[in-house]
């Protein structure tokens, strides 16, 4: 009997109502309060198709505005699919968009404490692994520093720190590793060869097209919401290359 995928997408269609006309005022709204607000329909994902097994590691690619960071919203469950069908078989660990659930007014020290009882780590939990988060996100000195004072790359560590010390069987990244260093980064990625190993499940969005042909089993290209190419990892990824260059070179 074959084992269910980890992550099962059947047609799936996200679209957006996007505004023609903004009033920008209170005065406007009392000059022309009758005035018809005018909607254009965006679809940002159109019949979307595809699955992912367990303990794969699985690439999303595609150029801006092609859908990529409304299917990884769908999966987490931030948006909900005009239509279509989806399955996700486990405990998943988004890690979407920096610094959502972080207080700037807060130390690390309390943004831990508060992000992982969140993300559902008991207070025991929490103890046991609290020095294992600051030491790889290498903040041991600024851990009772607000995060009003951290730079990009160290929200970026510090989140990334969290969600991976929290149970998971699917760990969504949203080309969020773009922002740390790269000593980080290759950091980031041993953990995901671990991961693999432990039988995790990865769904990698990015834009840097090497580390997904280096660390990704398969991918689809989307382009205009739609699933233009699936393979292993290697070969969309050449043909994505060989589309964006194609243009320069004639």
């Amino acid at each position: 009997m074959t084992e269910r995928p980890a992550i099962g997408v059947e047609n799936v269609s996200k679209s957006f109502l996007l505004p023609h006309q903004r009033r920008t005022s209170v005065k406007q709204m009392f000059l022309h309060p009758l005035q018809k607000m005018e909607y254009e329909r965006n679809e940002a994902l159109s019949d979307v198709s595809f699955s992912v097994e367990a303990g794969e590691c699985f690439g999303i690619v595609g150029p801006n505005g092609s859908g990529k960071s409304t299917l990884l919203k769908i999966l987490a469950g931030i948006y909900r699919a005009d239509s279509g069908f989806m399955r996700v078989a486990g405990r998943l660990s988004p890690f979407i968009e920096l610094g959502v659930g972080f207080n700037p007014d807060l130390t690390a020290r309390d943004n831990i404490r508060i992000n992982g009882t969140l993300l559902g780590l008991s207070p025991k939990e929490l103890a046991a692994r609290f020095d294992d988060i600051v030491g790889f996100a290498e903040l041991e000195r600024f851990v009772d520093q607000k995060l009003r004072n951290y730079s990009s790359g160290m929200h970026v560590r510090l989140a990334f720190s969290i969600a991976i010390q929290v149970p998971f069987d699917i760990l969504l990244l949203d080309e969020v590793l773009a922002v740390g260093d790269q000593s980080f980064q290759e950091k980031c990625y041993a953990t995901f060869e671990t991961m693999k190993r432990e039988g995790k499940t990865i769904v990698f969005v990015s834009h840097d097209l090497p580390s997904v042909a280096r660390f990704c089993d398969r991918a689809i290209l989307l382009r205009t919401g739609r699933v233009e190419d699936s393979g292993t990892a290697e070969d969309v990824v050449e043909q994505y290359h060989a589309a964006v260059t194609a243009p320069l070179i004639a």
